[in-house]
């Protein structure tokens, strides 16, 4: 049950207000209505502005900082490390012997400050022969976007026995087998190349900030609840795009891409086959999957109420979108 009416004279709270209504979780994927009847007994939402910005044309590679410009996505220093934390696999790559730049796929560990562990075979010990190196990774979130990050930096093997039975030990419990210590190798990271998707532009993280940053706390289980909203609450995600997206685009088709702590990144398909990005945020920074579909489950309902005209409502739509594709195929 919805608390009851609340009177003209109090203030009504906003969705991103603390004061929201958080719905059982367990509702995100039999979502159901609330009420049937616009006199039902129910407490107005007053929808306040969305923060969420999202370019026309990618930004131009750049040094940033830890603190993300749009504070309704996490910094690429967090996105970096957040894509190292969920792959176990890259391309390390180096200058050999000749000068000529070699690359080949490796299986990878990551320290706590997020430098890369590599365990190089004997064949390929060469490659260590140029500390200056670089490591490729890949993330594909839910078949919709690849996101990737190539860390630069120096290799070199750890002398010290403590630091690197902590190294072996990292490389066990990732890949459940003991490393060679001989083989050991450790990736000083200088700096970071992040990239949202293939074809765009990447931004450059700071080895501080690298360092400083934490991976996303929704990271274990967010590919999961994305198949699972896109699965059932495909109607939720289309209804998203119709109330808080302004734009002249005919959506025939949303899909959900990737969920985070400050909200998630949705694809608008039209029927003359364009896809659009946008980013909806939160109503706040969420930490665990219960708060993910509990904020979600909110959004639903406030969603599905301005939809049904329930109430009128007066806010600020989200009117900026990300073209990522002219074709699909």
């Amino acid at each position: 049950m919805l608390p009851h009416t609340q009177s003209m004279t109090s203030p009504l709270p906003s969705i991103f207000s603390p004061k929201l209504p958080i719905y059982p979780s367990k509702s995100i994927f039999n979502y159901k209505p609330r009420f049937d009847h616009p006199k039902s007994s129910r407490k107005s939402w007053l929808l306040q502005p969305l923060r969420c910005s999202v370019s026309l044309a990618p930004e131009p590679t750049h040094l940033q900082s830890n603190t993300t410009t749009n504070s309704n996505k996490p910094s690429p220093a967090e996105i970096s490390r957040t894509i190292l934390e969920l792959s176990s696999v890259g391309t390390f790559s180096t200058a050999a012997q000749d000068t000529w730049p070699l690359g080949v796929g490796v299986r990878f560990a990551v320290d706590p400050e997020g430098a890369p562990i590599i365990c190089l075979s004997a064949s390929h010990q060469h490659f260590a022969s140029d500390k200056r190196s670089s490591l490729n990774v890949q993330l594909e979130q839910c078949g919709l976007r690849t996101t990737q990050c190539t860390i630069q930096g120096s290799l070199h093997r750890p002398d010290d026995q403590i630091v690197l039975k902590k190294i072996q030990s990292l490389w066990e419990k990732r890949f459940g087998e003991k490393a060679d210590h001989d083989f050991i190798h450790v990736l000083d990271v200088e700096r970071v190349l992040q990239m949202d998707n293939f074809m765009e532009d990447g931004v450059w993280v700071t080895s501080s900030d690298y360092k400083l940053a934490n991976a996303d706390p929704l990271r274990d289980f967010a590919e999961h609840l994305v198949q699972e909203i896109n699965t059932n609450n495909r109607e939720d995600v289309l209804r998203f795009c119709n109330v808080f997206v302004d734009s002249d685009v005919q959506v025939s088709e949303a899909k959900m891409v990737w969920v985070d702590r400050l909200g998630f990144d949705i694809h608008m398909y039209s029927p003359q086959n364009e896809v659009f990005e946008v980013r909806i945020p939160f109503p706040r920074e969420v930490n665990n999957e219960k708060g993910a579909k509990s904020s979600f489950n909110g959004m639903s309902q406030t969603a599905w109420e301005v939809e049904k005209n329930y109430h009128t409502l007066e806010f600020e739509k989200v009117k900026q979108l990300k073209k990522i594709a002219s074709k699909v195929h």
